[in-house]
């Protein structure tokens, strides 16, 4: 299984999508929590609004990863675009908690 990064970057829009669409957003990362081991919203400075995403994804291959975003309530590519890179943790011995 590779560990996989996948980088969201929304324009305004995506503001309206988030509100409409949140509480399903959350309810499909917890359906696919054994995938998406973390996922959450990024933002210029705290308190300001999101600006995109980022997701920890372990899956066998960059098509798999292409499906959990396409079929996220959150999927609008017109306010969304994304990139997928591959990771690798370092300091893999050490735990993190979270």
């Amino acid at each position: 299984m590779t560990r996989w990064v996948v980088i969201f970057d929304d324009n305004l829009e995506m503001l309206d999508v988030r509100r409409k669409f949140g509480a399903q957003h959350l309810d499909y990362l917890r359906a696919n929590s054994a995938r998406i081991l973390i996922g959450g919203g990024l933002r210029k400075a705290p308190g300001e609004p999101f600006v995109g995403g980022l997701w920890v994804v372990e899956a066998d291959g960059r098509d798999e990863v292409v499906k959990l975003v396409e079929n996220d309530p959150y999927y609008h590519p017109e306010f969304r675009s994304f990139k997928i890179l591959t990771w690798g943790k370092a300091l893999e011995d050490r735990a993190t908690t979270l």
